[in-house]
This record gives C-alpha cells, sequence and structure tokens, in this order.
C-alpha cells in the first residue's frame, strides 16, 4: 500500500520546495528599493501556495476546499507575476525562469484539481 507520504513527489513537498527555492532565489537577487518590495510580496505569495494546499487538505468541506484550492491557483499566478517583474542579475536568469515555470506548472495543477471537484457531484 502506497501512503502519501511515500509517493515520489508530494505536491505538499512540491509546494513546499517552492516557496524555499524562490527564498534561495531572492537572496542573489541584487538589493535596490523596487526589488525590495518585490522580494516581500513573492516570499508572501510563493509560500502561501503551499501554507493554503495544506489548508485544503485539512478541508472541513467541499466548499472549503475548492476556494483554498483557487487560493493555491491565484497566489501561484501573482508568484509567476512577481517573478516576471523582479530584477536579477543575467547569471541567474535561467533559476528566474525556472521558477516562472514551476509557477506556470502549479497553476495548472490546481486548475485541474479544480476541474476534477467541480465535476464530481
Amino acid at each position: 500500500m502506497v501512503t502519501r507520504n511515500t509517493k515520489p513527489y508530494d505536491l505538499e513537498d512540491r509546494t513546499f520546495a517552492f516557496a524555499r527555492q524562490v527564498i534561495d532565489f531572492l537572496n542573489h537577487v541584487p538589493k535596490n528599493l523596487a526589488n525590495v518590495e518585490l522580494s516581500k510580496q513573492l516570499v508572501r505569495s510563493s509560500g502561501s501556495v503551499g501554507a493554503n494546499y495544506i489548508e485544503a487538505n485539512e478541508a472541513l468541506s467541499k466548499k472549503d476546499f475548492i476556494m483554498r484550492i483557487k487560493i493555491c491557483r491565484k497566489e501561484a499566478k501573482e508568484s509567476r507575476y512577481w517573478l516576471k517583474l523582479i530584477g536579477c542579475l543575467e547569471e541567474f536568469e535561467e533559476e528566474r525562469q525556472n521558477l516562472v515555470q514551476e509557477s506556470t506548472e502549479l497553476m495548472k495543477i490546481f486548475g485541474a484539481i479544480l476541474e476534477k471537484t467541480s465535476t464530481k457531484s
């Protein structure tokens, strides 16, 4: 029997890794006025993806679950926006693009969860 903790890549682990990678990336971003403010927003939104997914897993109702998953998708989309805005050195551009790709994939995953959940009675 396979439990959630033994899956090769659990979504809770993936959202945690995303937030962790964002924080690591931000340690390489130049500290100017714009980037400091953008970094604050990015830390909040990237961490919120996983936090809301954990809340969704503990939802008390289907309606609560759907609301939390919608928030996950929204926060992943917001993270992608901040990642595109923030200025980074050329040497970290690939890392930024990987994070943009991961936020896009998370948006799609949460969208698929919403679609499946909404079609079930």
